[in-house]
């Protein structure tokens, strides 16, 4: 019986110091992108020596979540390592169709679950902020469309009422290709007759659920508004290949 049992050991300062700057990221609270203190400050802070908090760092980087850059200062890492981003967006940029239907299966399990959540739990800055981007989104229409990015902040700013860290953390680390992939998105459905109102009126309908409080209603809005981009991003592609051809 005595054999099941292993001798408990206590954990090293820089233990404890990797698990709590694990634990701050898996939270939120550190960012991808965001430099962290200092040694020295962070030695302070939590009253170790910076031996300690520097031989944490090494382990931190050496997993994946800290990188030192040239020039200075070490940072939250994002999930999606930047060398692999990179050749993705251009893959969407070139409007490779397995590539952008992938994402949109990545943006459909993400966004229609943030839009659930955001439904139940968005506060009133939450939705006064999307009225505040619909309304821009109403203007640029009248001029043929608006700017991806402002589509970009909207989808955001949903997943951001969702209230959940890890939601957002994970929409951070791939936003290039999210951006990416609505800027190809909206350059196909611009240049089709129709669909500059129907998108419109998809994030209105989307806006309007959450700011109900109708949490089903919400996701099935934002499903069908993303299986729409998905189902005709494709037969658009399609046919701009068919005419090359």
């Amino acid at each position: 019986m005595a054999t099941v049992f292993k001798p408990i050991r206590p954990k090293k300062l820089s233990e404890e110091i990797v698990n709590q700057i694990k634990e701050l990221i898996s939270r939120g609270d550190l960012k991808p992108g965001q430099k962290i203190p200092s040694e020295r400050e962070l030695a302070s802070f939590l009253g170790v020596s910076r031996p300690s908090v520097r031989e944490a760092i090494m382990v931190l980087e050496a997993m994946g979540f800290l990188e030192s850059r040239q020039g200075g200062g070490t940072y939250v890492r994002s999930l999606a390592d930047v060398t692999m981003a990179d050749p993705l967006a251009s893959m969407v940029e070139q409007r490779d169709p397995r590539m952008l239907h992938a994402l949109t299966e990545v943006r459909i399990g993400l966004e229609t679950w943030s839009a659930y959540l955001a439904a139940k739990r968005a506060e009133d800055s939450d939705i006064e902020r999307l009225r505040e981007l619909y309304a821009i989104m109403v203007e640029q229409a009248k001029s043929g469309g608006w700017d991806a990015e402002i589509d970009f902040q909207f989808h955001l700013t949903i997943t951001a009422a969702s209230h959940n860290t890890l939601q957002v953390h994970i929409l951070d680390t791939i936003q290039t290709l999210f951006q990416a992939t609505i800027m190809v998105a909206l350059s196909e459905f611009y240049s089709k007759e129709g669909y500059i109102e129907l998108l419109l009126n998809h994030h209105r309908e989307i806006m309007e659920a959450i700011a109900a409080r109708d949490p089903e209603l919400a996701r099935d809005k934002m499903m069908e508004h993303l299986t729409l981009v998905d189902e005709k991003l494709a037969l658009f592609l399609q046919r701009d290949k068919s005419d090359r051809v």
